[in-house]
């Protein structure tokens, strides 16, 4: 489960980054590797997504904690 948690972590910050790029640079990564609207692109964004739906288990997890 802890390289579950690794993985979401990693897309969820990739995810990010591909965003604060497009924030001030007006520059999409995703789009630069993939190609613009492409079925691939389509399925990283939703992977991406996934990811950070799944991250919102992580809040769940810290509020135990305390």
């Amino acid at each position: 489960m802890k390289a579950f948690y690794a993985i979401v972590l990693t897309l969820v910050i990739i995810g990010g980054l591909n965003w604060g790029l497009v924030g001030l640079f007006n520059y999409n990564l995703v789009d630069s590797l993939f190609g613009s609207a492409t079925w691939l692109s389509r399925i990283i964004y939703t992977i991406v997504g996934i990811a950070a739906i799944c991250a919102f288990a992580f809040y769940d997890r810290t509020r135990q904690r305390d």
